[in-house]
């Protein structure tokens, strides 16, 4: 028996990177997967791939409507929803507060595009999926990241809304309990390109490959795949195995938190790790 057996599961952003490695965890753990994503191609290949373990609708997250079309499909394809996995983000390469367009308009534009997208989208999703989620007492993950917790882990847009993220988990345990769970996985470095922000002309969003990653740099001293990380969405999707758990945010930033920052002031800054002294 797996874990997930006869769960139904809405995953957002699920067509590419993160969030396809925990549409096929799930699938392969017995669930049946409901996807949101803006990507019809994504989307085909994931109906291609998983066949009837699968409902797929493209659609945008920051619209209301198009998160409640794409729980009203799950629920009609498989009968019930146990579980909505917030996932679907956008990065800012890393982008300062010096680097930000020397216009009002152009700042307002990029910092809308990024928030709709990382944090109303999840809020919208949430929403969608309540009604559903109150009738199993269901359970909410997603997916937040280092990021919500220390500075570094993207720029000047990316970091606040990832913070922001640790609050609306910690809300929506506090306003759901005790009839959804709300907890949340975050990852560290994640090998696969997130998308940009047009407004800020970084449509690639700049995360870094595979080949540019140094493990040594984390105490975990590997090179993770997007697979890495979805042993802890399966958790927190498990009733049985997480139960106790609301309001709980998974850190798997590769030790990150027990290092420390590296990088201060500018990212000009190193810690000596011996404890001798400091740049």
């Amino acid at each position: 028996m797996s874990w997930l057996d006869n769960r139904v599961v809405l995953v957002t952003g699920g067509a590419s990177g993160l969030g396809r490695a925990v549409v096929r965890r799930f699938v392969e753990e017995g669930a049946s997967v409901g996807i949101l994503d803006v990507s019809a191609d994504g989307l085909a290949d994931l109906s291609d791939e998983f066949g009837d373990s699968v409902v797929t609708s493209t659609g945008d997250v920051t619209r209301l409507s198009d998160n409640e079309d794409a729980v009203e499909r799950t629920v009609d394809a498989f009968g019930k929803l146990d579980v909505f996995v917030g996932n679907a983000g956008v990065f800012d390469d890393n982008v300062t507060i010096a680097e930000l367009p020397d216009d009002d308009e152009a700042i307002a534009d990029s910092f809308r595009d990024l928030f709709e997208i990382n944090v109303l989208g999840y809020l919208l999703g949430a929403k969608a999926a309540l009604p559903e989620l109150v009738e199993t007492n269901g359970r909410m993950v997603f997916t937040a990241s280092g990021a919500s917790f220390e500075p570094d882990g993207g720029g000047s847009l990316y970091v606040p809304s990832k913070h922001a993220i640790a609050g609306i988990v910690r809300q929506l345990a506090f306003e759901l309990s005790p009839s959804v769970s709300v907890n949340a996985v975050a990852p560290g470095y994640v090998p696969t390109n997130l998308s940009g922000i047009e407004s800020l002309e970084r449509e690639e969003g700049g995360v870094l490959d595979e080949s540019e990653f140094d493990p040594s740099v984390h105490p975990a001293g590997i090179v993770p795949t997007p697979a890495d990380y979805t042993g802890a969405y399966v958790l927190l999707a498990s009733e049985e195995n997480s139960r106790p758990m609301t309001g709980t945010i998974v850190r798997a930033d590769l030790g990150r938190n027990v290092r420390g920052i590296g990088n201060v002031s500018g990212r000009a800054l190193e810690f000596v790790t011996d404890g001798v002294d400091t740049a």
